[in-house]
């Protein structure tokens, strides 16, 4: 990756209070990009903003926004290209899980992950895309490998995070002579705050993660890649060992891969289902 990729050029990242998000603002930030941080927490992205930039008020511009307000993500834009004069990648990072039997799930659980992590996604791209077909930029979607192979207990995010791939994949295809980049960026199981903040099956905050945080990936190694894929304008990445055979044997042996997840997923402690 050439060092000097991303000086000057102006990033949205969505999400950016933590997580991969936060990560990403704050790798971004070093190589040089100047970037819209938008959130639902404006005093966690200035104090963010603080730490990265010697210069924030000039580099930096921080977005109080829900993603799942079409109002909001169109206000984010247009302050972007207020302060910058422009956009060059967008990172639709924003997103939220979830952890229930759906036959126990309240639907609002997953109308919820819906407008925050597909919806937050359209609404971003829609009111980006001229500036970055302008650009010729770049715009990535931050889904998961249960965008490609569904979770156990994950129905509303799996469900969430398949419908933003095929939108991505087909605006791609749309945008294929227009200079338009699209990256599909799909971690692995990362260590972040959104399983912390996963919904359960009446709708309010799991609290805690079921998981091992410490073995998975850090959220600053997820941002190295991403910022690899960005430079090599990648069509689509898949993180971690278990993630690449996940989708591999997926597309291969699906039902296998059905067993072998629905294992896999019942291992959690407290998990919704178990293996009879």
């Amino acid at each position: 990756m050439k060092k000097d990729y991303f000086k000057g050029k102006v990033m949205i990242i969505t999400g950016a209070s933590s997580g991969i998000g936060l990560a990403s603002a704050k790798l971004f930030a070093s190589l040089g990009a100047k970037l819209a941080l938008a959130a639902r927490s404006e005093d966690k992205l200035k104090e963010l903003a603080s730490q990265i930039s010697r210069d924030p008020d000039n580099d930096i511009l921080c977005v109080k926004t829900d993603v799942s307000v079409e109002a909001d993500c169109k206000a984010l834009v247009e302050k972007t290209v207020e302060k910058f004069g422009k956009i060059d990648i967008l990172v639709n990072n924003a997103g939220l899980s979830m952890r229930a039997m759906f036959r126990d799930l309240d639907l609002s659980v997953i109308r919820t992950l819906m407008d925050v992590n597909f919806w937050g996604t359209v609404y971003c791209t829609k009111y980006a895309l001229p500036y970055l077909l302008q650009a010729k930029g770049s715009v990535v979607g931050v889904i998961s490998i249960a965008g490609f192979a569904g979770l156990p207990g994950r129905t509303g995010y799996a469900s969430s995070k398949y419908a933003i791939r095929g939108f991505l994949d087909t605006l791609r295809i749309e945008h294929l002579y227009d200079g338009l980049h699209v990256m599909v960026f799909a971690p692995g199981f990362t260590a972040s705050n959104v399983r912390n903040a996963a919904l359960t099956a009446d709708g309010h905050r799991q609290g805690k993660t079921p998981r091992d945080e410490g073995k998975m990936m850090t959220a600053e190694k997820v941002a190295e890649y991403m910022a690899k894929g960005l430079a090599g304008r990648k069509s689509e990445m898949i993180l971690t060992p278990i993630g690449k055979l996940t989708v591999f044997m997926h597309n291969i042996l699906p039902r296998l891969t059905d067993r072998l997840e629905f294992s896999y997923m019942a291992k959690e402690p407290d998990s919704p289902f178990h293996k009879k």
